[in-house]
This record gives C-alpha cells, sequence and structure tokens, in this order.
C-alpha cells in the first residue's frame, strides 16, 4: 500500500549494478517515486517483495538464476493483486507474450525516455495495463488470445464507433503497426501535424490515454 507521503513504493529486481545505479539516480528527480530496495537475482526479488510489499515491482527479464517472468509469475502467484512491469531490452514474442500471459502491468524497453518510464510506473500504480508500442506489432501478429478479440471485423467496429472518420481508421491501423506520426505523414502524404491531430482526435473518441491504449482497444475489437 502506498504510504502516507504518497511516494509510490518500488522494488528493483535487477542484476547489473550499472543499470540499478542509473536508475535509482533517475528517481530520485520525482518527489513521488522512491526505490526501496533492490535485487540482483529472482530469488532475492521475490523474498524483498514479500517482505516489504511494494506499490510496484520492476523486474528485468535476463536474471542470472531464473528469467525475469518466472520471478515476476511467483511474485504474482504469492499476491494476485502485485503491480509488476518488466523492463527489459528484450523484445522477442514469447517474452511479451509470457508477461502478459502472468499478468503484469507493463511491458517497457529501457530505451524508453526518464519521464515517460516515470508516467508509466505511476499509470501502473494507479491500476493501469501499458505496452510498449513496439511489442503492440508483435501481440497482433501471434493471435493467441492474449488480447482476445470481442469483435471480428471492421465493419463491426466501425458501427461501433462510428465517429471515427474514414482518415482515422487509416491512421488508427498506421497507429495499430507501431508507426510514428512522421511515418504516418509520410505513407498517408499529409502533414505531421495533421497527422498528431488526427492521433489525438482517435484517442479522444475512442476514450483512452494514449495512442498505445488505442493501438490495444483497436485489437481487442477487431480492426485488425
Amino acid at each position: 500500500m502506498q504510504s502516507q507521503n504518497n511516494k509510490i513504493r518500488v522494488i528493483l529486481i535487477e542484476d547489473h549494478k550499472l543499470m540499478r545505479v542509473g536508475l535509482k539516480s533517475l528517481f530520485e528527480k520525482y518527489n513521488d517515486i522512491s526505490i526501496i530496495t533492490e535485487a540482483e537475482t529472482g530469488k532475492e526479488g521475490i523474498e524483498k517483495v514479500r517482505v516489504h510489499n511494494p506499490d510496484v515491482v520492476i523486474i528485468d527479464v535476463g536474471l542470472p538464476d531464473m528469467s525475469g517472468i518466472e520471478a515476476a509469475k511467483r511474485i504474482i502467484a504469492n499476491d494476485a493483486n502485485a503491480k509488476v512491469m518488466i523492463l527489459t531490452s528484450m523484445l522477442t514474442p514469447e517474452s511479451v507474450i509470457d508477461s502478459l500471459k502472468i499478468g503484469v502491468y507493463a511491458y517497457v524497453l529501457k530505451d524508453i525516455n526518464s519521464d515517460m518510464l516515470a508516467m508509466i510506473l505511476r499509470s501502473v500504480n494507479s491500476g493501469a495495463i501499458w505496452i510498449d508500442p513496439k511489442a503492440v506489432p508483435v501481440i497482433r501478429e501471434q493471435e493467441n488470445g492474449i488480447i482476445p478479440a470481442k469483435i471480428k471485423n471492421r465493419a463491426n467496429f466501425k458501427a461501433t464507433h462510428a465517429n471515427l472518420t474514414e482518415r482515422e481508421y487509416e491512421v488508427l491501423k498506421l497507429v495499430v503497426d507501431g508507426k510514428s506520426n512522421y511515418e504516418i505523414a509520410q505513407i498517408l502524404k499529409i502533414s505531421e501535424h495533421t497527422s498528431k491531430a488526427h492521433v489525438c482526435n482517435i484517442i479522444q473518441k475512442l476514450v483512452v490515454d494514449d495512442r498505445t491504449q488505442a493501438a490495444v482497444k483497436a485489437i481487442k475489437e477487431g480492426i485488425v
């Protein structure tokens, strides 16, 4: 449970000392986040999570004694309400799918900037799920029930979201493919400003917080 001083209590499970030092230094500039302890191995991390009951657990996939995904699985098995986020440089279908299957709240790649990482951590602490945009195509291509389809075709999706324009559907498909605003602009031969405006409209109309959530919603409801 989050402490009375409103700091988000975080345990960091990461075997590389330089990475741990970097993350601790990074989070020190945010007055609402606190790394309360850290661990180098999965076994150590599981025990520290049990003892300290943090708000959020950040864990790498590559640990020396077990995979971070296995450690996360055991943490969640011990406490179904545990909020675990994967922070890794690994992007494979297996790592993404297995992480989501066991119930992690976020899958984040290490090339993310510090402010975005802090934002994701806060959203996870609030109960939101976040998937790195680079991982979305991996999920879409697998079609293995991780994000179950509620609606099976684009016509039904359009009927449900009739307030989206045809151009916005085109843009949304490219968002699902992980394209940036610049890449969307190049593909559709529009300005980057217009591309950004379309993405903002889509986010608002789908009632989501960001482009990743828009992509996930589109996958869930069958647009792709």
